[in-house]
């Protein structure tokens, strides 16, 4: 009781003579100690939940998380990928084709 007494009365005492502003700036700060975390905090879940991808490898379909625009490597099948508007793509090196095979049915012609 004795420390928060001696704390209003120093604070009204530099009121008094024209401190103020020592006063108020001391209260800014205890304040923005204790919203900023608050702020941070709301601030870090928004931020994850825009770059935070969690798709499938699109080589061996084993469900992973990273981060969006970045490159990553599967776990799974060791295939590097590259996470692009919210899903995984195969980073291929230049040059190289990418093809997806198509199963065709077989029909035998008698003569």
């Amino acid at each position: 009781m004795g420390c928060w007494l001696a704390f209003f009365l120093t604070c009204f005492l530099l009121g008094t003579v024209g401190l103020g502003w020592v006063v108020n700036g001391f209260l800014i700060l205890i304040a923005f100690l204790i919203i900023s975390p608050v702020i941070a905090w709301f601030g870090v879940r928004w931020w994850l939940r825009r770059n935070l991808v969690e798709d499938k490898c699109p080589v061996c379909a084993y469900e992973l998380t990273g981060f969006n625009n970045t490159q990553c490597q599967c776990p799974s099948c060791g295939e590097v990928l590259k996470i692009e508007h919210g899903h995984f793509n195969r980073l291929a090196a230049p040059g190289t084709i990418d093809v997806e095979a198509v199963e065709i049915s077989v029909q035998q012609i008698e003569d």
